[in-house]
């Protein structure tokens, strides 16, 4: 199945980028990402020749930090503010950005997805040709750029894998070297101060995983199949990565939940040098023009160079144009949920029960009622979000406290309830406010407790001032599969449309980033929970959940279609995915209304359609350019070109004539009504030959008139292309966004544009 989503909305010299941590003010140091043009005797001719010239702009050895040689060509380096304007004045130079910081965006999901076939008998190897979970990503190279990875973890075992493509040139920067193996091929660490203050040499610390986070997306993303894997005896199954048969190779760039810009595009330079065909980055930070953001640069370079780009949409949903990582040549995913509830009921003492959920569900839990209490009775500020001393004299103990959800960054969900322990509390019940809607997460929380939707904790707030003695229980219900709607977005997950470049339409697909369960470092949970033998393993949610996913799809595409170029890749992805949940319903959003496309991009991915798209739109490194050109000047495109761009001698690409797999048509406010929007497009026939598609419209909105001519596309050749128009009339008086479709229907492929 392929598509297009259509929405409605009212000459430099060669250029290098380096980046030389903090914006520094006088004489403090801080990292700066600069961009500078060589002039002709100082073309290097190696990685080693670059280096040298790049040492030519600082004051004094030991400043550089980073030396870039694939996505921005430059490096990392210390410098004062007074030490930049120096080399602002030297001949090459041509702009500077600070360095900044991002951060990260944080076992069923193979079935779920439809890759459900078993593990390879043991001692045997999958082949490459092999069909859905089978074999899939084999002979691929997914590198994850993270917080690093926990090697010894059983995801990353080997067991039926063969060594790594020759093409593979990276290392495993673990101690002794050993740790890495078939699957787990490549360690790094890019952390600038990561270094190891014992050596003479300064060698980079190993790539050890502190935080959890790059072992849960790199398992997520390829990890090896373990059975009987769960959470405190939850999700338990066989936890498989979505490309179980691809090798990893880890890339540490964060200490913590924080990350540098110079070491992720460190992270980004060597993961192409070493010979990846997918990279994840589940990192963002505020969205700026593409010119202005390093990740951008870096990524367009890995692009060029036939690197399959995945990122994360962003947590700051649902506000409206919060999306991030929206570079039209990188795939921006954003999360939604799969039909698996870790479930907690809440029973009142009015007989009504309202379905929650929790990771920690004590077996002695007792089948009694406690008393009910509102956090926020206790009269101290902000008191109802049970932040640390909030209950301070409150009289909670052996009660069940209901404490609302949010309050800030420093007062996470787990940390409510420690107060709430702490305080001498039961249990814990965590409403949702209007905004997180239906979007409940399971966590490891430290004593019984269930987070509800939005419409149960009005309710349970209501019974609390309906009696003089409120009271209630939280009955633990374990793991339920078939839960519906699924899959519907999560309420944090990033939405359009893009502040960048709102004629593209972003994000670009919704995968699964809710309570997804994968390999962690270590045990979860309170220290009074059983303990549990075997692997550790994590329930987390977040879009750097999703993203590993469709990075695993990618690597399973890629070893489908080994020579196909990133963006047939991300054609296949979007124009085959499913606008409907599994009930054949519309996808819903966190309210439970039918989300929009700004919400779900072209829709939810479905790997086994992805696989086989008939067709798909294919864009060159140099459209890019011309569509680059259409947004900003010749200097800023150049920097993102990393080489010299004269937009006026370059044919420029309006944002709604890219070649992109869905479509979105700006009209000014004084647009004539009469005059259409011609919208081209080029599909490339990948599938069986001969075929023919025949065109076909949906738009529900009738103030808005859509024609495709020509209206059926005959192929006779494999790869052969063919070129249509899409003729948008907006009408009058119609709503300001207009949703639709475009469908190419064969006998074996249906694709929708958006």
């Amino acid at each position: 199945m392929d598509g297009f989503k259509l929405s409605l909305l009212s000459f430099l010299p060669f250029v290098f980028v380096l980046a030389i941590a903090v914006e520094a003010t006088g004489d403090e140091i801080g990292t700066f990402i600069v961009h500078v043009q060589p002039q002709e005797s100082h073309v290097a001719a190696t990685a080693d020749d670059r280096k040298e010239w790049y040492k030519t702009f600082l004051p004094e050895d030991g400043r550089l930090v980073h030396a870039y040689h694939h996505v921005a060509s430059g490096f990392a380096a210390r410098l004062t503010r007074q030490e930049l304007d120096a080399v602002s004045a030297m001949p090459g130079f041509v702009s500077a950005v600070p360095d900044q910081t991002h951060t990260l965006q944080t076992t069923h999901t193979p079935q779920f997805l439809g890759l459900s076939a078993p593990p390879p008998p043991q001692g045997k190897r999958w082949s490459s040709s092999s069909h859905g979970g089978s074999g899939a990503g084999a002979g691929v190279i997914v590198g994850v750029i993270d917080t690093g990875v926990f090697p010894d973890h059983p995801s990353f075992s080997d067991a039926g894998m063969p060594p790594p493509p020759a093409k593979w040139k990276g290392r495993c920067d673990f101690n002794g070297g050993s740790v890495c193996n078939n699957k787990l091929i490549g360690a790094r660490t890019f952390i600038a101060n990561a270094t190891n203050s014992s050596s003479s040499y300064g060698e980079r610390l190993p790539p050890v995983d502190d935080v959890g986070h790059g072992t849960h997306t790199a398992s997520t993303a390829a990890g090896a199949a373990v059975p009987g894997a769960h959470v405190l005896g939850q999700g338990l199954g066989v936890a498989a990565g979505i490309a179980p048969h691809a090798h990893v190779a880890v890339y540490k760039v964060c200490p913590n939940e924080s990350c540098a810009i110079s070491d992720i595009l460190a992270g980004v330079d060597a993961a192409i040098a070493d010979g990846c065909d997918v990279i994840s980055i589940s990192i963002g930070g505020p969205s700026v023009p593409f010119h202005q953001n390093p990740v951008a640069v870096g990524t367009f370079g890995a692009m060029e160079k036939g690197v399959f780009v995945s990122m994360a949409a962003g947590n700051a949903g649902p506000n409206v144009s919060s999306v991030i990582n929206d570079a039209p040549w990188m795939l921006t995913v954003a999360a939604s949920t799969m039909d698996r509830s870790i479930r907690t009921t809440v029973r009142l003492g009015n007989g009504l029960y309202f379905d929650g959920e929790s990771l920690y569900q004590p077996n002695d839990s007792p089948n009694t009622f406690y008393p009910l209490v509102y956090a926020g009775a206790s009269g101290k500020p902000s008191a109802e979000f049970c932040g640390n001393g909030s209950l301070d004299g409150f009289d909670v103990r052996g009660k069940i406290v209901v404490c609302e959800f949010g309050g800030g960054p420093n007062i996470t969900r787990i940390i409510k309830g420690a107060v709430v322990q702490s305080a001498g509390g039961a249990g814990m019940i965590l409403p949702n406010h209007f905004p997180e809607g239906y979007t409940t997460l399971a966590e490891a929380h430290v004593l019984p407790a269930s987070h509800v939707d939005y419409v149960a904790g009005l309710a349970i707030k209501a019974y609390i001032n309906s009696t003089a003695n409120p009271v209630a229980q939280i009955l633990p219900r374990g793991t339920v599969l078939g839960t519906t709607p699924a899959p519907a977005m999560a309420f944090f997950s990033s939405r359009g449309p893009s502040v960048q470049n709102p004629g593209i339409l972003k994000p670009d697909i919704t995968g699964p980033g809710v309570n997804v369960l994968a390999a962690w470092p270590f045990q979860v949970g309170p220290s009074s929970a059983q303990v549990y033998p075997g692997p550790t393993f994590n329930i987390i949610s977040g879009t750097s959940m999703s993203t590993p996913h469709l990075s695993g799809v990618a690597a399973f595409i890629k070893s489908r279609h080994p020579h196909w170029s990133p963006a047939a890749i991300k054609s296949a992805i979007m124009t085959t995915a499913d606008i409907t949940d599994r009930s054949w319903n519309p996808i819903l959003d966190e309210q439970r209304a039918p989300a929009n496309f700004f919400a779900t991009g072209a829709g939810h991915v479905n790997p086994e359609k992805a696989a086989d798209p008939g067709l798909v739109y294919d864009i060159a490194p140099c459209d890019y350019v011309g569509y680059l050109c259409g947004l900003y000047t010749s200097q800023e495109v150049s920097v993102i070109a990393r080489r010299p761009v004269n937009c006026s001698a370059v044919a420029a690409i309006p944002e709604h004539q890219l070649n992109y797999p869905s479509i979105s048509v700006k009209f000014p406010r004084a647009w004539n009504s009469s005059e259409p929007v011609l919208v081209r497009r080029t599909a490339k026939n990948v599938g069986e030959v001969p075929s023919e598609y025949y065109a076909a419209v949906d738009m529900l909105d009738t103030t808005v008139t859509v024609r495709v001519f020509p209206r059926t596309l005959r192929f006779t050749g494999v790869n052969q292309e063919k070129d249509f128009t899409v003729v948008v009339w907006p009408g009058q008086g119609g709503a300001r966004v207009v949703q639709g479709a475009v469908r190419w229907v064969s006998e074996t492929h249906t694709l929708h544009s958006k």
